[in-house]
């Protein structure tokens, strides 16, 4: 029996890019079309099969631990990015600040979708949602670069809205205008989340 069903949700890429080199810093490069390996986009900093860990899990394992990496990719909702730009009290926010790997466009709420849902293209691509990426003062940088004093706004304004984290489980290309259809985990939302989330 599939544990995975495929819904009636639908996504249409309308940005793709990838981070050269993250230490110098996180804005990213916009491209047409990108090759996806079981590392991620194609010259994308944040791919491979491991990274070191950080401060999203820092719970788990002292920093700089070398893990598994489930973080090759960064999704953002143009939705949610927009109603950011608005409450930021800007016009709009180029994806490339934000490190985006992947704008999509047409999923509700795209930031809460469950944790190990697929997002799935026409040609066979699968990408791997690991969990909501939280705002941070990084994409923070690099707006203050292009609107100064609008920067600090970035971290509470996107709280929600930052998209999630994902890794490839299956590779291909991918390319401006393709289509996503979002397939989810086949199980209820687990009876003692509250009390779990309380610590």
């Amino acid at each position: 029996m599939p544990a995975l069903i495929p819904t009636q949700f639908t996504a249409t890429i309308t940005w793709l890019g990838h981070v050269p080199d993250r230490s110098a810093s996180l804005r990213a490069v916009p491209v047409p079309a990108v090759d996806v390996t079981l590392d991620g986009f194609a010259h994308e900093d944040h791919g491979g099969p491991t990274r070191p860990s950080c401060v999203r899990v820092k719970t788990q394992y002292p920093e700089g631990t070398e893990i598994r990496n489930v973080r090759q990719l960064s999704i953002l909702s143009a939705e949610e990015l927009a109603a950011t730009a608005a409450d930021m009290g800007l016009d709009a926010i180029d994806p490339a600040w934000v490190g985006a790997s992947m704008i999509i466009e047409g999923i509700p709420d795209f930031t809460h979708v469950p944790p190990s849902s697929r997002l799935m293209s026409e040609s066979g691509v699968g990408l791997t949602i690991d969990m909501e990426n939280r705002p941070c003062i990084y994409p923070a940088k690099e707006i203050e670069k292009e609107a100064e004093g609008f920067g600090k706004l970035y971290k509470p304004k996107a709280k929600g809205r930052r998209g999630a984290t994902a890794w490839v489980e299956h590779g291909g290309q991918l390319a401006l205008g393709d289509t996503l259809v979002l397939h989810v985990p086949d199980q209820p939302v687990w009876a003692h989340w509250e009390t779990a989330r309380k610590g």
